[in-house]
């Protein structure tokens, strides 16, 4: 994931080509919060882990391994 921000262009470019057409006032606002989901990614790619076990899930009393 790159460190460069998104533009408003650039957004709008990539929501047309995934078939969402954006009105050019909200291309500032697509693009900030994309770039807001980058760094909040980035963030937790950069965390260790290391040993931690998966948490578990629990539903009515049982204890699942937390697929659907």
């Amino acid at each position: 994931m790159s460190d460069v921000e998104l533009t408003a262009t650039e957004a709008a470019r990539g929501a047309l080509r995934a078939g969402l057409p954006l009105e050019s006032e909200r291309h500032a606002e697509v693009a900030a919060t994309a770039n807001h989901i980058h760094a909040v990614v980035r963030t937790l790619r950069e965390l260790d882990f290391g040993e931690t076990p998966p948490a578990t899930h629990t539903m009515e009393g049982k204890a699942t391994d937390g697929s659907l």
